[in-house]
């Protein structure tokens, strides 16, 4: 049974987000719309990750209106639903009401999404909602050509007003949402427990000659049985030289003897993330080559782990990595350290075999909002994920965490997990 989540999560998360807005200020938001797939056909509906940390609501055709210097008090904060469609509700279920709308988000005043247009009107004419905060996808490194229902919300809003003032939700939201509250916690830890559930089925079955999609399938399982409700993000699963492919998702390879295969993988629960990653050999024993490269991933590891501390940022973690990497590289033969003498520091020997970040916050969404420049602090989840890619020799791998920031050392989310190189072939051996 997928219980809902204590709705004094987003009563708190709510008056955290109203508590910075300045005076005389209303912040609008639209829950996500459905997907289109092809035919007649849509893709399952995902929340809107902004909408639902404020509401907990799982339904489309939804707003959220927050003005919190609006003189009558229960229209300080008004949820707007979907009203009853007996079509819609014989064809497609039961239909979220009123009540139960209320019970899950914790806002008392819930009204008809037919409504919502009027009652933003009046309340951005009253002299109470001068400035109009709206709501947007705001990563540095994303870019999509779809126009989501939240442009096409800001520009309506906008024609609409064209006269008031407008702001930014997005960084009031980032800098909450990087910091989680006990509840978010123990989701997220819940999320990892089934990944790791995941993992452990793959040590039990990977075997040569089977298909990436067949590792896939048991993954799947494991999720479905534990009622995750499915992916975080596209999942790795990649044999030899597919795992330097760092964003490989076809899933489509024979399994061969000798190679390793690299799982990226993460279920989502109660739309929050998890994040995994361990290499391992498809028979079950690595090659002393292959030991060597995992091994020199794994002491860089184990000293990155040290910097999740309070104070630390992502930069450090990635300039640090990178430091110690070169080194493993070097005594890996990958380069010589009279080669690094003379590279092109603007294009470093090492990145040919280590391309990408290290860390990202993990929450609602697998890439949660980020600020690599800000100091970790309590409550932050970070990945910690060092990899080495080399082409020529089809290994590729990755070993990722999951790591809670405290105010001593970090709690590692998957703690207990083999990552090892023993602990990895006993497993499998059994």
């Amino acid at each position: 049974m997928n219980t809902p989540i204590p709705n004094r999560l987003f009563v708190r998360n709510r008056a955290n987000f109203a508590a910075q807005l300045p005076p005389k200020s209303v912040a609008v938001f639209t829950a996500n719309e459905p997907m289109p797939r092809n035919g007649d056909q849509f893709f399952p509906f995902r929340q809107q990750s902004d909408f639902f940390y404020l509401t907990g609501i799982n339904e489309e055709n939804a707003f959220l209106l927050i003005a919190p210097d609006y003189p009558i008090e229960e229209l300080r904060e008004i949820l707007f639903i979907e009203p009853y469609d007996e079509v819609k509700a014989t064809w497609q279920g039961e239909m979220l009401d009123n009540a139960h709308a209320a019970e899950l988000s914790g806002v008392k005043t819930v009204k008809g999404s037919d409504a919502f247009w009027s009652v933003l009107n009046d309340i951005v004419f009253s002299g109470y909602g001068d400035t109009i905060f709206l709501n947007s996808y705001e990563y540095p490194k994303y870019e999509c050509n779809t126009e989501t229902i939240q442009q096409r919300f800001v520009k309506k809003t906008k024609a609409l007003y064209p006269m008031h003032n407008y702001g930014r939700t997005a960084p009031i939201l980032n800098a909450l949402r990087m910091v989680k509250s006990e509840e978010e916690i123990k989701i997220i830890q819940q999320a990892c427990d089934i990944t790791g559930k995941a993992f452990r089925r793959c040590l039990e079955t990977v075997k040569p000659g089977m298909n990436e999609f067949e590792v896939q399938a048991e993954i799947e399982y494991i999720f479905k049985r534990n009622n995750a409700s499915g992916h975080a993000f596209a999942p790795i699963v990649a044999g030899g030289k597919n795992a330097c492919c760092l964003h490989y998702s076809k899933n489509q390879s024979l399994l061969d003897e000798g190679d390793l295969i690299l799982f990226d993988i993460g279920c989502e629960l109660k739309n929050y993330s998890s994040d995994l990653s361990r290499t391992i050999p498809i028979n079950g024993k690595f090659t002393q080559r292959q030991a060597d490269c995992y091994n020199a991933v794994r002491r860089v590891m184990k000293e990155i782990i040290k910097l999740y501390r309070p104070g630390g940022t992502i930069n450090q973690i990635n300039e640090t990595t990178y430091k110690l990497m070169e080194q493993e590289m070097i005594k890996l033969g990958l380069f010589t350290a009279e080669d690094v003498k003379k590279q092109n520091p603007d294009k470093p020997l090492y990145k040919k075999y280590l391309m990408h970040g290290i860390s990202h916050h993990i929450g609602l969404d697998d890439h949660d909002n980020i600020d690599k420049f800000k100091p970790f602090a309590p409550g932050m989840i970070l990945s910690c994920e060092p990899g080495l890619y080399i082409r020529e020799e089809g290994i590729g791998i990755r070993i990722e965490d999951d790591l809670l920031i405290t105010y001593g050392e970090p709690i590692n989310l998957f703690e207990g997990l083999p990552t090892e190189i023993e602990e990895i072939e006993a497993a499998m051996k059994k």
